[in-house]
């Protein structure tokens, strides 16, 4: 009996989600659907309000309306149901920009607005639907289903490398190197502001507690896990700076994140605040020119660069670059062209 109640416990934490919100104080009143709809990552706002209708979503244990207004100190306590997924990953024939492969694994150049792996709202178009069609058979480690071949990931809107495992064995071995932070991994991103100097930023990365879709630096172990991202200056232009950024870990927006709380947020990333004129003049001939480089460069200026590890057989150090796709390009040669105008014409 004991066994049967452990399995229906386990059946129902598959199925639904449970999260309890507490309200912080500095809140400004808010109707509870739009509340939700801000701190609930992967859902939809049909999905907020069947859960409110059906009575999941309670306040201090009541239950209530889409219109109600929740206010500082309020518990919000929510049961969603998952959204089911299909862990079968179906091939697709997507063009990839393959730049290495042997029997044990590949070196792709991501391009900027793929998805890696299937999941809510992306379960096909993803670079894993296609590499299924162009290998055989992918291995999964335990835990990992739906994301055959994985050992990292790269943002959506994140261009550039990624290595991929064809075999068990090169997979485990690369997924120890992860976790040992051995993996050599190099971004190049241009950033709101003029940093002078090279420097380090380290602290824990969690889910932001006001919005769930982003992530936000926390003052210890309990919210977040430990980050650690050296940058250095390349190139100086003005009211922005490129940089490289070297990953000592792999936390989920950790460049985004991290440059954002130094108050230098990635250029023209719409998540963490950098979709705006963050540093530069009120005058509408520079608003005009920053416009016109989003337009060029429509994602947030990051790209994985650099990617160095030991390999699984030779047990040889192999490193691999890709140059910056033509968007950041083309938005950096205009941030130049920018700077020389106004160092001639001040």
């Amino acid at each position: 009996m004991h066994q049967d109640i452990d399995l229906q416990e386990q059946e129902e934490k598959e199925l639904f989600e449970h999260l309890r919100i507490e309200v912080e104080k500095g809140l400004t009143m808010i109707r509870l659907d739009k509340f939700l709809m801000n701190r609930v990552e992967n859902t939809s706002r049909n999905r907020i309000q069947n859960a409110i209708d059906a009575g999941n979503v309670r306040v201090n244990d009541n239950i209530v309306k889409a219109s109600y207004k929740v206010k500082p100190l309020d518990v919000v306590t929510i049961v969603l149901p998952d959204p089911p997924r299909d862990t079968e990953v179906y091939p697709e024939d997507i063009p990839l920009d393959i730049i290495y492969e042997d029997d044990d694994l590949l070196i792709v150049n991501k391009m900027p607005g793929m998805v890696v792996h299937p999941g809510f709202n992306n379960f096909t178009g993803t670079l894993v639907n296609a590499l299924t069609f162009h290998l055989n058979q992918l291995p999964t480690l335990p835990g990992n289903t739906g994301r055959p071949g994985l050992v990292h990931r790269i943002d959506k809107d994140t261009s550039g490398l990624l290595v991929i495992a064809k075999s068990e064995w090169a997979m485990t071995f690369l997924a120890k190197q992860f976790f040992e932070h051995s993996i050599t991994r190099k971004y190049v991103a241009l950033v709101w502001g003029d940093l002078q100097e090279d420097g380090t930023v380290t602290g824990f990365i969690g889910r932001d507690p006001k919005d769930r879709r982003v992530m936000s630096m926390h003052e210890d172990d309990t919210k977040g896990k430990w980050s650690v991202t050296h940058y250095k200056v390349l190139e100086r232009l003005g009211f922005v700076t490129l940089i490289e950024c070297e990953l000592e870990t792999g936390r989920t927006h950790q460049i985004r994140t991290h440059m954002k709380s130094i108050g230098h947020p990635l250029f023209n990333d719409a998540s963490y605040g950098g979709d705006r004129i963050v540093k530069g003049t009120v005058f509408s001939k520079y608003k005009q020119f920053v416009d016109n480089c989003f337009q060029l460069l429509p994602r947030q200026a990051l790209h994985a660069k650099n990617l160095g590890f030991i390999h699984p057989i030779s047990k040889e150090r192999v490193e691999f670059e890709m140059p910056l796709p033509k968007d950041f390009t083309l938005a950096l040669d205009k941030w130049r062209a920018y700077v020389a105008e106004k160092l001639v014409n001040p």
